[in-house]
């Protein structure tokens, strides 16, 4: 792999990198899940992790694997009920700088949501107001978590549109999302999100369909501002490349779960999961020339309603059969620790996995 990630050590409920260091975010044995009237979609089934204020965590794997059900969980823009159609049920723990989220009143979350957290949408057309100009819809933002006049609002719009490099902001914060390109839009978003100095902000997809030049602005400004702002920072996306770009620490989510977390430079370059080595082999490089095509990896994502039993990724797993007794098939593997703060959910042996890896894996990538 090429020489983009940044080192950095992932805190988790089971074994903490940095012990001194007090999590800001804490997410234990979350679980959010949906009734319908085919079953119940387990949307994220048991998912732990810790993130430090100033550390960027990427969350990867496919569409469907439970990446944006999580971080809206985190948001609390879920609706919560046993019934109804597109009602939650969550349980687990979500604390924000200690305090508790899931069981707080949904007024305190609220006044929380800008203020403390914030979120950058996948689609910024979507998330954005037609009807309203980019800049009413900031100081709006603003004025909720603040008691100041229309004026001064105002004027925070348009010092955050110029800090994220909207060209003429004092302009510009009188147009309308439709006159804004897919690349600005972005940065409007980002701007809005960043009006209150959250201290912690999720980015759910931030560069989906935007071309490659201004996905790397966004990149670029999303790590200057965190570094400004000191937020702790979540990536939600299926690009490894923006992980790679970003993340100090990765957690790879598949079936609604986590099969592989641990600093980013251990996943990158050390990898222990098998669905880590497909994502990782379905990469393309730029850095030296491609001889061989890409290796997907085969079948498709399992049904969140009836997910495999076993390992989830085991119908999809060129390494199924390599542990005795077809225990893939019937026991769900446990999230272990395989060397300080990496850890995997996998049944085959450190050895094996490290001969695979070495041996058949690596020299194809």
């Amino acid at each position: 792999m090429t020489d983009m990630t940044k080192s950095g050590a992932l805190g988790e409920p089971v074994a903490t990198a940095s012990p001194a260091a007090e999590a800001f975010l804490d997410v234990r044995d979350l679980r959010i899940h949906f009734p319908t009237e085919d079953g119940l979609v387990k949307s994220v089934d048991g998912l732990s992790f810790q993130l430090e204020k100033g550390k960027t965590l990427g969350i990867v794997g496919e569409s469907g694997s439970g990446k944006s059900v999580t971080s809206l969980g985190i948001m609390g823009l879920h609706k919560v009920g046993q019934y109804g159609r597109g009602r939650a049920q969550i349980s687990g723990e979500i604390r924000l700088a200690g305090k508790e989220l899931l069981s707080a009143d949904p007024e305190e979350v609220r006044r929380l949501r800008g203020r403390e957290m914030a979120m950058i949408f996948q689609d910024p057309l979507s998330a954005l107001h037609p009807y309203y100009t980019i800049g009413a819809q900031i100081v709006e933002a603003y004025r909720v978590h603040h008691d100041v006049d229309k004026k001064t609002a105002r004027r925070r719009a348009v010092e955050l549109l110029d800090r994220v490099g909207i060209p003429e902001p004092k302009a510009r914060v009188d147009s309308y999302p439709h006159e804004f390109s897919g690349g600005m839009r972005q940065r409007a978003m980002i701007a809005m999100a960043l009006v209150n100095n959250p201290e912690l902000l999720i980015a759910d997809e931030p560069t989906t369909a935007l071309d490659v030049t201004v996905q790397a602005q966004i990149l670029d400004l999303i790590r200057d501002l965190q570094k400004e702002f000191g937020s702790a920072v979540i990536i939600i996306t299926h690009d490894l490349g923006v992980v790679a770009e970003l993340a100090d620490d990765i957690l790879v989510m598949y079936g609604g779960r986590c099969v592989e977390r641990g600093p980013a430079e251990k996943v990158f370059y050390e990898p222990q999961h098998p669905y880590t080595w497909g994502l990782l082999g379905s990469m393309p490089r730029i850095d030296r020339e491609q001889t061989e095509r890409l290796i997907p990896v085969q079948g498709s994502p399992p049904s969140l309603i009836n997910v495999p039993s076993g390992c989830a990724f085991h119908p999809r797993c060129p390494y199924a059969d390599v542990p005795a007794g077809g225990v893939s098939r019937t026991e769900r593997p446990e999230l272990r620790e395989v060397a300080s703060g990496h850890h995997a959910a996998c049944h085959m042996t450190p050895e094996d996995r490290t001969r695979i890896w070495t041996e058949e894996i690596a020299p194809k990538l």
